[in-house]
Parts: structure tokens; sequence; C-alpha cells
């Protein structure tokens, strides 16, 4: 609102305009050209005329400047009705201009903001991770995907020395950069990081852009196959070789004998499929990889899970006279997890107890919460247990259990026939914990059985 007009204010103006005319007449007086009356008329006249000129004048001025105020506070409303107040025609034309000017500058200010928010909202939803870097190299912004991918590990992927020469070649060159490197933590990944120096800088004061592309699907898939060829190949040899020579036998010396037709049928039966799991192990141990860079986002009920999973094995362990004992809380909260996969794990690990446990033995499933310290991570999580009373394991087998296709010796097997499983097993469940951003922890003693361990973030 405009402030009210003080006196000392049209008291100088008045003045000032009076001032001139004043000292006219009073010299007419003085050289006596001018009689005292007529000139104190005159000089009243000339006063009044001042007064009214003085309240027209500061009057519009006030309103010029409530005019300025108001299109520095960008108030439409009091701006119009200020602009409109003037009575001299050069002040309300200047209070028109001030409107027009403020509501162009405040239509591009608008706009401006308008572009802001939809390249903020770009770059936001862009697939790739991308951070902006101030001029001392340090995130002043990370989009969504960043935040993702990277989370709280974001400047540990910064200090990758790679990376940091190229952004250092960047800054210093002025000059895009790309370069390819490799990171082990929080999962292996093949990361492309392309860095984009900013001349002049962005608007919050960002002086480059860094987008790093994940090239671990691609570069895993390379690998998937030649492992794939390699692994089946190799896997793939000693059954064949097998099925060969009993056809071979079928075809010859066992050709009018049926009770060995009958065993070799039965022993062949018994390599087709120990083929068709190491074929379905491979392709699930490819499927794993491929996503093993991406974290999970459902929420799952570890407990839920694991019941529905030991409800599965429940003939199994009936047939082999196992005492199931399980100790799984209802009140656990739950994990972030892949379902799938996370049953994949659990089913992993019963079907190894009961494999390689004795006969009639105990079968223990645990589930329970673990606080920061310990043999665990820091952060809190939920431990799954999965304990047999078998023959357990030697200690200089343990280190390599989740390598591929590695088995322990026959002998731990129940049946003491060659191993049934694929030696697939543990590999897949390492690469599920490792997506999971998980932990594996293997305990035996032989002659008293072994602990498999599954610690999981909360």
């Amino acid at each position: 609102m405009q402030k009210a007009m003080r006196p000392s204010q049209l008291f100088g103006t008045t003045i000032a305009l009076s001032i001139a005319p004043g000292a006219v007449l009073a010299v007419l007086w003085a050289t006596k050209r001018l009689a005292a009356s007529p000139a104190l008329l005159g000089f009243a006249c000339c006063l009044v005329a001042a007064v009214l000129i003085a309240l027209l004048w500061t009057h519009d001025l006030g309103k010029l400047a409530e005019t300025i105020r108001q299109a520095s506070l960008e108030n439409a409303a009091g701006l119009a009705e200020a602009a409109a107040a003037p009575r001299l025609g050069s002040i309300e034309r200047a209070t028109r201009n001030i409107e027009r000017l403020s509501r162009t500058l405040a239509n591009r200010a608008a706009m401006v903001g308008q572009l802001l928010a939809a390249n903020e909202a770009i770059v936001e939803r862009l697939p790739d991770p991308l951070l902006v870097l101030g001029q001392d190299r340090d995130v002043r912004r990370a989009n969504e995907a960043a935040r993702m991918a990277y989370g709280n590990d974001m400047a540990a992927v910064l200090r990758h020395p790679d990376l940091r020469a190229a952004i250092d070649r960047a800054f210093e060159q002025r000059q895009l950069q790309s370069i390819e490197f490799s990171l082990r933590v929080p999962v292996q990944r093949e990361v492309a990081a392309t860095i984009i120096f900013m001349d002049p800088p962005l608007a919050d004061g960002g002086r480059a852009i860094v987008v790093l592309s994940d090239r671990s699907r691609e570069r895993a898939l390379e690998r998937m196959r030649a492992d794939f060829v390699a692994n089946a190949s190799h896997e793939l040899r000693t059954p064949l070789a097998g099925l060969i020579g009993f056809i071979e036998t079928l075809r010859g010396p066992a050709s009018d004998d049926p009770p060995a037709q009958q065993r070799f049928l039965g022993i062949m039966a018994e390599q087709a499929e120990r083929m068709n799991r190491l074929i379905d192990d491979l392709m699930s141990l490819s499927r794993i990889e491929l996503s093993e860079h991406q974290p999970p986002a459902e929420r799952v009920d570890l407990a839920e899970l694991v019941e529905g999973v030991i409800a599965g094995f429940e003939p199994r362990i009936a047939s082999q006279n196992v005492t199931l004992s399980l100790d799984l809380p209802q009140n656990l909260p739950p994990v972030t997890a892949d379902a799938d996969q996370l049953a994949q794990v659990a089913s992993n690990l019963v079907d190894n107890a009961l494999k390689y446990g004795k006969p009639g033995g105990l079968l223990r499933v645990t589930i329970a919460r673990t606080e920061p310290g310990g043999r665990w991570p820091a952060r809190a999580g939920l431990v799954l247990s999965v304990q047999d009373d078998g023959r357990g394991i030697a200690r200089e087998h343990l280190p390599r259990l989740t390598e591929r296709f590695y088995r322990v010796d026959k002998a731990r097997s129940r049946t003491g026939a060659a191993p049934s499983g694929t030696g697939l097993g543990l590999a897949i469940i390492k690469h599920i914990l490792n997506r999971h951003r998980g932990q594996l922890g293997i305990e035996s003693e032989e002659g008293k059985g072994s602990v498999f361990s599954v610690w999981l973030p909360i």
C-alpha cells in the first residue's frame, strides 16, 4: 500500500515550484515596476498554483514508486491498480511501460521455470545413471537411476582411479572423455563412463556431467556364451560317453541278455536325468548372472517363503525318516529380495541337507535377526540357517565349495554312489546373494555335520 505523503515533501515541492516566480515578482517590486499589492496578489496566486502542482506531482510520483514496488513483489493485482492511478500523462505512460515490462519478465521467468523443470524431469528419468559435478569435483546432483544403482557407494565409484583420471582430463582439457572400467563393489559391474565438461556452467554451478552406462549385461552375455559352451562340453562329456558305451553294449554283448538290458537302461536313465539337471542348472546360473548387477525391489516375508519351500520337501523328509526342526519367527521385518531367487536359495540348501545328511538324522532350519557387529556386516539383517548332521566337510574343501562344478569326494554322499548333484547349487546361491548384497557362511566339521547360513540385509 502506498504510504501517505509527508508534509515536509509537500512543503519542499511547493517551495521549489514557487521560488522562481516569487523571485521575479520581488525584482519587479524592488525596481518600482510593480506595486506592492499586485505583487503580493501575484505571489499568492503562484503559491496556490505551486501547492496544487506539488500535490499532483507528488501523488503521481508516489504511484510510480508504488508501481515499481509492486513489480518487484510480482503482485499482478497491485501492479495493475498502481499503474492506472497517475493523473499526469507522462507518469501514467511510465507506469504502464513498467507494468508491461514486469508482465513480460514474469512470463519469461515462468517459461524459464517450466524449461528448467522439464530439464530436471528429463534428467531424473534418464535410464542411465547421471551425475552433475561442481568445480571441486563433488557431486551436485544425481538422478534416480544413479541413486538406485549406487546409493551410498556413489563416492566410492567416483574415487575409482580410471574414472577419476578421466574426470581430471575433462576439466583440464575441457573436452569430452570416455572410458570403460570395472567396479568390484557392491557387485561386479562393467561400466562405460562419458564425462562432458560444461562451458558455460549449468544453472546450479555444475561444470561436468558424468554418464555411467552399465555394460554388465553385454559383458555377461559374452562370458555366458563362452562359459556355457566350455562348461557344457566338459560336464556333458562323461554322461554322454557312458550313454554311448551302454548303447554299444546293448547292441552287442547284451543284445540277448534281458536282465543286463534292464540294468543298463536304468543307468542310462540316471545319466540322462543328470544331463537334464545339469542343463537346467547352467541355464538358471546364466539367467542369474544376467541380472546380478540389478538389485531386487520386492519386499519379501522370509519366514513365510521358507515355510512354503519346506512344505515342498515334506514327502522327501518323511521318506528319509528325517526329523525336522523349524524356528521361523513370524514378527521379523521383510527383506528386499527377488522371491523366486530367494526360494531357490532355500530350496538348494534344504536339498543339500537332505542329500548329504545321514538317514533318520536331524534337519534344523532357523531364521534369526542379527544386529550390527559380529561375523555379519555392520547393518542389521536376517540370517537363514540350514543345519544337517551328516558326515561333514573337510576344512580344506570349504573355500572352494561355491566354485562351479566343484564337488567334495563322493564319500560325502549318503549313497556312496557318484555325486547326484551338478556342482552348481552353491555357485547359484553365491550369485543370487551377490545380487541381494547378501553373504553365505559355511561351518562344517567332519563327523558332526554342516551349517549353511545366508545373511540378507533388512
